[in-house]
């Protein structure tokens, strides 16, 4: 009998594990050995769950795994923790392994048929004094928010200072906020949510503030301050200083691709790993990879961009397990999807923000349109700010932010399902959309936004 072929993943998160589990629905175990190597504690996680952790809404980290590296081994999966990769030998068809947990880190070689690299993004940690001090917090992993979690519970926290602004910084923020602490908020930009454009980014700050959130635009931190006992006890940036017990960093992240860089492989302008529309890395056959270490081509733009979002891992990853498994899939690409919240303020946006549809030399028209979640007279209708980029000329939505309260964010689909499908905003003014007052205006939100750019977009035209 000929012997199995065998599949290496390296991550055991999202990308890595659905990759593994679909390739194994799919194959006899007698045919595919599949062997996966996590350097963490944990696999098949939900890294966004970890400020709901921290805030006290969910107990975690438990409720955050939605696969135990035991279920995976009862399924066929050869899953090792603490098991680091640090090396791909391309030619030789194998990697090497470093065993975290043994005495002196064994090393050791293996061997792959198939190889999945899924090895994630790692938070944005800047060059400073202080930066690497016992209490300053990156929060990526489920280590990290046990991390987190151990210098709450184990230390008085009354002041926390929150580095970036970001979806983590906000969403760490309200997390913070709802333990007691008295949260300040620093941030570079202009404004807060820079995955916004500056004039929607204004609305979030002004319910951050009336938050008691305090949040600083325009401060570029410096140094990470600490205390006699080498503890962090503030935040500098150059023109002032934050007293804190507790620094978290959310300043973004970027591909953990260094493994890839290393072995040669074809790397795009973000660092992230660069595939074929079957999550091949381009020009090798036998090797994948998915989620946050790769590129994906954005649909509005035609441009490849890094958009760490668990969905897109999982779906990357059942189109890889799904190759390698025997049958035949696709990742099409995105359009940049993605809804928070901090505190009740729900915060959405999909396509392209005005400076990158600049960037990639489009004409458009922007317009922002005031409406409500409900009909006006319907009790709780709550007010929300909804902000669409049309071309000109052709009307084709561009892209589509929404700042609000409760029923505001995932209305943001409506635009993503619309960009998807190469709409205008004359065509999404017209679908024909679920109404009833405790649900709807007669004109949904997002039309009222869409229908006055349609406006805009005729008016040009005839001039």
């Amino acid at each position: 009998m000929a012997a199995a072929r065998r599949m290496v993943v390296i991550g055991g998160d999202a990308a890595g594990m659905s990759a593994a589990s679909r390739a194994r629905r799919l194959s006899k175990r007698g045919e595919l050995e599949i062997l996966a190597f996590e350097r963490g504690h944990f696999t098949s996680y939900s890294a966004c769950g970890i400020p709901y952790w921290a805030g006290g809404l969910v107990s975690g980290p438990d409720d955050l795994v939605a696969r135990t590296p035991e279920a995976h081994r009862g399924r066929g999966i050869d899953v090792r923790l603490r098991s680091e990769v640090t090396e791909i030998d391309v030619a030789g068809q194998r990697v090497r392994v470093r065993e975290l947990d043994a005495s002196g880190g064994a090393e050791r070689w293996h061997g792959f048929d198939d190889l999945v690299i899924a090895t994630g993004a790692r938070p944005r940690r800047p060059d400073m004094p202080g930066i690497d001090a016992p209490g300053v917090h990156g929060v990526q992993t489920l280590d990290d928010g046990r991390a987190l979690l151990e210098t709450l519970e184990g230390r008085t926290v009354e002041r926390a200072v929150v580095v970036g602004a970001g979806y983590i910084g906000v969403e760490m923020a309200e997390a913070l906020t709802r333990r007691g602490c008295r949260v300040t908020v620093l941030e570079r930009g202009e404004q807060p949510m820079a995955t916004l454009d500056p004039d929607m980014g204004r609305l979030v700050r002004e319910a951050m503030t009336g938050l008691g959130i305090d949040t600083v635009t325009g401060a570029e931190v410096a140094e990470v301050l600490t205390g006699e006992d080498g503890r962090v006890r503030g935040v500098a940036t150059k023109v002032s200083e934050y007293p804190a017990e507790l620094v978290v960093l959310g300043l973004g992240v970027i591909p953990e691709t260094g493994l890839a860089r290393e072995a040669g492989l074809p790397l795009g302008e973000s660092g992230g790993l660069l595939t074929d529309l079957a999550m091949r890395v381009r020009g090798h056959a036998n090797i994948w990879a998915g989620g946050d270490c790769v590129e994906v081509l954005d649909l509005v733009s035609g441009r490849p961009r890094h958009i760490p979002l668990g969905t897109h891992a999982n779906k990357q990853g059942q189109v890889i397990g799904t190759n390698i498994g025997g049958g035949y899939a696709t990742f099409p690409g995105v359009v940049g999807t993605a809804v928070s919240k901090v505190c009740d303020l729900e915060i959405a946006r999909t396509g392209l923000l005005e400076a990158q549809a600049e960037e990639v030399g489009l004409r458009f028209h922007a317009v922002t349109a005031e409406s409500t979640s409900r009909a006006g007279y319907y009790p709780d209708a709550r007010p929300m700010t909804v902000k669409v980029l049309a071309e000109r000329r052709t009307g084709r939505l561009l892209g589509a932010q929404i700042v609000g309260r409760e029923g505001a964010g995932k209305r943001v689909d409506i635009a993503a399902v619309a960009l998807t499908a190469g709409m205008t905003v004359e065509q999404v003014a017209s679908l024909d959309l679920g109404y009833a007052p405790p649900f709807s205006p007669v004109w949904d939100p997002v039309q009222v936004a869409a229908r006055k750019a349609a406006a805009v977009v005729r008016e040009a035209a005839d001039r």
